[in-house]
């Protein structure tokens, strides 16, 4: 269990100032206002319907699952807790870059459902990027991590229908993961037992994004009025 820190935020902070210069910056924080005033209940309500209908569907953990709670998943504590378990597969939720001492500890490999489709949407948001140049690549990606930023193997692409004009960008993208809940276990479970390779994306584009800007998001609403 990964609680940020206020450090770490005013570490992210920086690096999409360095990334997007102070007029990138504005906008990133602009549409963050924009969306508190506007999705945030929405967004709050639909969560509390998924968590429920999740919570209904699923047993509660069991009380001996090993848990640990830390600022950040690549801390010493952390290392020696995915080491001491000896996992053969593991599920990454976090908005980190992981060191290679942690994403190497499983036997198979640690795996990312990332928010966009790879190679073309790489890095944050992939989702909501791919909404406002109006690319109908809007997905989630199962892909293994390795010491690129969504660089590694892919194994399936997940999608689910959604509707921009009603629905919010964060709704959407994890509608991607919790809509197809079972079909990504069935391929976790294939790539475990040796009967999945990964995806050719060879000749595809590669891109990397940032977080949502006000700009571009208008842009996308001013011309499907």
């Amino acid at each position: 269990m990964i609680h940020d820190t206020g450090r770490v935020k005013r570490r992210r902070l920086r690096r999409e100032w360095k990334r997007s210069g102070t007029v990138g910056l504005l906008d990133v924080l602009a549409f963050r206002v924009w969306y508190q005033l506007t999705r945030r209940r929405q967004e709050h309500a639909w969560r509390e319907r998924v968590l429920a209908e999740l919570c209904s569907r699923y047993p509660d953990l069991p009380a001996n699952v090993p848990t640990i709670h830390v600022g950040t998943p690549n801390s010493p504590e952390a290392q020696a807790f995915v080491r001491d378990a000896a996992p053969d597969v593991m599920l990454a939720l976090c908005k980190y870059i992981l060191k290679p001492a942690v994403f190497t500890a499983a036997r198979v490999g640690t795996f990312v459902l990332h928010p966009g489709i790879c190679p073309e949407y790489r890095n944050a948001h992939g989702c909501f990027w791919a909404i406002v140049h109006d690319d109908d690549r809007v997905g989630m990606t199962l892909l293994r991590i390795d010491e690129g930023i969504d660089t590694g193997p892919i194994y399936g692409y997940f999608t689910h229908p959604h509707d921009l004009s009603r629905q919010s960008h964060i709704v959407i993208q994890n509608s991607m993961t919790f809509e197809n809940l079972d079909a990504i276990g069935e391929r976790i479970s294939e790539v475990c037992g040796g009967g999945a390779t990964p995806m050719t994306v060879q000749g595809r584009a590669s891109a990397m994004w940032g977080q949502p800007r006000l700009t571009p998001y208008l842009a996308w609403r001013w011309r499907h009025r």
